[in-house]
């Protein structure tokens, strides 16, 4: 059987690298495995759903290396999920409930000081058609509940009832039907929750693996029963940690906390993110890979741990560094040609700075001051611009090459008598107006003799 998987956002914002976590290591999954991965959109809340956001989702996806096989709208496919509740009803598996969000309240309060499990204890399946009719006069609408599989003939005393999983990230998992309260599957408003529309989708695509955060893992043993119900085999399932802000915060859409735009829009590179997405909390050294192949290569769910995993945009930065000095011309050529970096220095002026820029965007500075000069006129002492007048006297004529630089200083110190820093800060200061930057054997070539001679104070 092929491996097929589904990453499955609300398109009610932007997602974030938390997010990011679960697509990719559905992603890594299927393309280990050689199998589909399936975008579909849980947009049944239309209150909130936006055709938009699904439209950046997929962008986003694609700037992390992630092609869908498939691209489905749950709100494509409301017919189904009537079928389906329709057959639970007549089954007597999905009954109706008319209890106020106050009154469950107080019923749970009353357990809790019963020292009781808080789960709702279902009362609406003691009503009569009578009483049913005469809520329903009074104006209250029907929630509905699927019965879970916890008794044998009385409703009314669950058991334990234990749903056995091989976790495809954690190992052997148990949940107790009896510790849980009968998942309510429809709104009183008729609209349906994120359960049953899932697992109705999840049979009808072929999902054979779901792979999402553990904070899903005791929704885990309601929706096998509810798999069962409807006659289907359960998916594996996996559940890997979810990531947390520095700060211990848990990360969510509506804050846009770290959301994939705005690390796209900081010039962060897409295998930053991917790298550190999948490999943090997990047993693996988290270091930048060179492509979803590599990244592949090093996936491996079951090393996951079980703590949360505290993400740390320092980390992510450092990783792009490392990505953005180990980047050869080629695979950097066309994005600095749309930042108008282009023409027979292009190359070498890449070579020269990209171990000195945080991101690829931060080459745009370094590439005016080599064609323009730099944007502000450095401020010198009276000695330091004696010793700047000699020192570019002796500037050597063109062309220059990787020579140049070491042929000048030694002129200028031999002439001058300076050295170390004395000698180079004020050449430095004056050629580039940056007190630090790419090595001058490398950027000097890239120059104008005429321009930099423009530039003595």
């Amino acid at each position: 059987m092929s491996v097929t998987v589904r990453f499955a956002p609300s398109p009610t914002g932007r997602i974030h690298i938390g997010n990011a976590r679960t697509a990719l290591y559905n992603w890594l999954f299927s393309r280990k495995a050689g199998g589909r991965f399936i975008l579909r959109f849980d947009d049944t809340d239309s209150a909130r759903s936006r055709r938009e956001f699904a439209e950046a989702i997929e962008e986003d996806l694609r700037w992390l290396g992630i092609e869908p096989d498939l691209v489905v709208h749950q709100s494509e496919r409301f017919a189904r999920y009537e079928e389906a509740a329709a057959g639970l009803r007549e089954r007597g598996l999905l009954y109706p409930c008319y209890e106020t969000a106050q009154e469950l309240e107080r019923r749970r309060k009353v357990r809790l000081s019963r020292r009781l499990p808080p789960v709702y204890g279902r009362e609406a399946l003691k009503l009569d058609d009578r009483e049913r009719a005469q809520l329903e006069a009074e104006g209250r609408k029907p929630h509905w509940r699927f019965l879970l599989p916890n008794f044998d003939d009385d409703p009314f005393s669950p058991r334990r009832t234990e749903i056995h999983w091989e976790d495809v990230v954690r190992g052997p998992q148990t949940v107790d039907l009896a510790s849980m309260s009968d998942p309510v599957l429809i709104r009183e408003d008729g609209t349906f929750l994120y359960t049953l529309p899932s697992v109705v989708d999840d049979i009808a695509l072929g999902i054979t693996h779901v792979i999402r955060g553990d904070d899903h893992i005791t929704n885990t043993g309601a929706q096998i029963a509810l798999f069962e119900a409807l006659g289907a085999q359960a998916p594996a399932f996996g559940h890997h940690n979810l990531l947390i802000a520095a700060d211990g915060e848990g990360l969510s859409k509506r804050t846009g906390a770290l959301s994939l735009a705005g690390l796209r829009e900081a010039g962060i590179e897409p295998m930053a993110v991917a790298s550190l997405a999948v490999l943090l909390g997990t047993a693996q050294a988290v270091s930048a890979c060179e492509d979803m192949d590599a990244l592949a290569g090093r996936f491996d769910p079951a090393s996951t741990s079980r703590s949360p995993a505290r993400f740390d945009v320092d980390e992510l930065k450092a990783l792009n560094r490392s990505i953005v000095h180990a980047m050869p011309f080629e695979k950097a050529a066309a994005r600095l040609a749309a930042l108008g970096i282009a023409g027979p220095r292009a190359e070498s002026f890449w070579n020269a700075v990209r171990g000195n820029i945080e991101t690829l965007a931060d080459a745009v500075e370094w590439w005016r001051i080599v064609t323009e000069g730099p944007p502000e006129t450095a401020t010198f002492s009276q000695e330091d611009r004696a010793f700047l007048r000699a020192a570019f006297a002796l500037l050597p004529e063109q062309p220059w090459n990787h020579q140049t630089w070491h042929e000048w200083t030694r002129a200028v110190k031999a002439q001058t008598g300076r050295g170390g820093r004395a000698l180079f800060k004020p050449l430095r200061l004056a050629l580039t107006g940056r007190d630090s930057g790419p090595e001058l054997a490398d950027l000097l070539p890239l120059l104008d003799r005429e321009k930099i001679l423009a530039r003595q104070p």
